[in-house]
């Protein structure tokens, strides 16, 4: 069938808005230029539109053509393995499915071995292949943990494709200087340059950069401008002497004990306190030297008076007087003059003043002893719990092991830790100061002793993988729990660390625990189907880590 148009009338100015507005009129209350009301409206409105599109588009004058973008830089190093780069797009593509009734079901959960596997990747100094770039940007996108293992992965080509979609600009953000190589070291003019006039984030990343490579240069670089910085600049920048800190750094440090911002002047005490040779580490020891004395003449109060009577020497015990004010000298040393709610001042002054000072300090003060001898002693007037927490706090700042043993104390101890150990927080950070070996025979003591309801924290600053004792001890304590019946979600969050952290050459000995156990009497309902389920998803979740590894090995 033909269709006659109606005719359209020549173009005006604002025909194109006319037509949109008889559009929404609708042709029945407002009909096309030259076209009278009917059935003809709407197929005159449609033509005059296309009419109308076709003189819009003509018209158009050409805009000057983009700058074609620079082609993406080339990425040096070796590509991944075939099976490895499979790997990746199974890794890659796994979405969490929803959740049945807090049940995960035996199939390994794939995005919790994404970061294993890329530091794996990191490790061995693999490029990814090219085309999986946008999913491992969207994967950092949403998971902002993963972003410094993903970045280092990803490499330059991944900073190429972020400054062409806004959605990816986070990882130009993320990496110093916005993606721009940092000078050499030699480079004194460029890294100048960069210093004066870089950005807040980039001046961070240089000083950063070379503080890990040169920690003179660094601290040079921050004096040279550090009357000039703004406070919370200083205060970044001074953290970043962490790395490298020495002696050398004690100068410097001290003159910014007089600093203007009080949280940039408790942070250069806290740095000079972890030097026990500075000056500030001697007039803290002299301040908690005063506090602290043996005292041969007081009875401890645990044993009654009729035993006290009969036995034989009384046992020394350590007698504190806390200060009685924070003078000025203290306050510039970085003590912290107001405590907090609900703490008294002299007990928050002595804490403070106790931490800062080297431990070195207490076995010239107390006789000689050693530090586990110094932990066994009684404490007068119910000083033990503020003195044990501030020998905790300065073990962990001046990393010192021989202290953290002492205060840890035995794994088996009844009361699951040392005097000082009052909280697992504390016992983690104690440990973080052990070797990994170490670290890990102590927590696996704890385990056969205590078992896992209180271990989840202390796993988590051990040793990935965990050594044989640790996993062992881990497996057993779980089968345990299952034997017993025990509420299986419990343990959900130490099956999961299993699942990551467990080496992957015991999914072996685990063969035997895959079976649905019985069930003993008090049991909750429907423990031992999890159980099973949770082994089958432990050993299978080991021997596909096991396979990626070998898939990360293949040449």
């Amino acid at each position: 069938m033909t269709r006659t148009s109606a005719p359209v009338d020549a173009p005006v100015t604002g025909a194109w808005e006319g037509l949109v507005t008889t559009a929404l009129l609708g042709t029945d209350r407002r009909t096309p230029p030259g076209t009278g009301p009917g059935p003809e409206a709407p197929v005159a409105l449609l033509d005059a539109a296309a009419t109308e599109t076709v003189r819009r588009r003509a018209g158009l004058r050409p805009a000057r053509a983009a700058e074609r973008p620079q082609a993406a830089p080339e990425d040096p190093r070796p590509p991944l393995p075939p099976a490895a780069a499979r790997r990746l797009a199974l890794l890659l593509a796994d979405r969490p499915g929803p959740s049945g009734g807090g049940r995960r079901g035996s199939a390994p959960d794939l995005m919790e071995l994404l970061p294993q596997w890329l530091a794996a990747a990191n490790t061995r100094g693999f490029a990814p292949p090219p085309h999986a770039l946008p999913a491992l940007l969207d994967t950092a996108r949403g998971r902002t943990d993963l972003r410094p293992a993903v970045l280092e992965f990803a490499g330059p080509r991944a900073l190429w494709l972020a400054r062409l979609n806004q959605d990816w600009r986070f990882a130009l953000r993320s990496a110093p200087g916005g993606g721009a190589a940092l000078p050499h070291v030699d480079d004194d003019d460029r890294i100048q340059q960069l210093w004066q006039e870089g950005l807040f984030a980039e001046r961070v990343a240089l000083l950063s950069a070379l503080r890990s490579r040169e920690p003179a240069a660094a601290r040079e670089l921050l004096a040279a401008t550090w009357t000039k910085e703004r406070a919370e600049d200083r205060l970044m920048f001074l953290d970043s002497l962490r790395a490298g800190l020495g002696p050398d750094d004690e100068p410097f440090l001290e003159q910014a004990l007089a600093d203007r911002s009080r949280n940039v002047r408790a942070t250069a005490a806290e740095l000079l306190s972890a030097l026990p040779g500075s000056a500030l580490a001697a007039r803290m020891a002299v301040r908690a030297e005063a506090c602290v004395a043996i005292d041969h003449t007081q009875t401890p109060q645990a044993a009654p008076a009729a035993q006290t009577a009969q036995a034989a020497p009384t046992a020394p015990t350590i007698a504190v007087e806390a200060p009685h004010e924070c003078d000025p000298g203290m306050e510039r040393d970085g003590v912290v003059a107001k405590a907090p709610a609900g703490r008294g001042e002299r007990s928050w002054w002595f804490g403070q003043l106790v931490e800062a000072a080297p431990l070195g300090t207490w076995s010239r003060r107390l006789g000689g002893r050693t530090p586990r001898e110094i932990v066994a002693l009684p404490v007068a007037d119910d000083w033990q719990g503020e003195l044990h927490a501030a020998w905790c706090r300065a073990a962990v700042r001046q990393r010192d092991a021989e202290w953290s043993r002492a205060l840890l104390g035995e794994p088996s101890a009844p009361e699951a830790g040392g005097p000082g150990a009052v909280s697992l927080a504390e016992r983690a950070k104690l440990l973080g100061t052990l070797g990994a070996a170490e670290r890990a025979e102590w927590v696996a003591g704890f385990i056969a002793t205590h078992g896992l309801s209180e271990a989840f924290q202390l796993l988590g600053v051990c040793a990935v993988p965990w050594s044989g004792p640790l996993g062992r001890a881990v497996v057993d304590a779980l089968n345990i729990a299952r034997d017993a019946g025990s509420y299986p979600w419990s343990f959900s969050g130490v099956m999961g660390l299993a699942e990551r952290c467990l080496d992957p050459s015991e999914a072996g000995r685990l063969d035997a625990l895959l079976a649905v156990p019985d069930e003993p009497e008090n049991a909750s309902p429907g423990a031992g189907g999890y159980w099973a389920e949770a082994f089958q998803r432990l050993v299978t979740t080991l021997r596909l880590r096991a396979a990626m590894a070998e898939e990360l090995s293949a040449s």
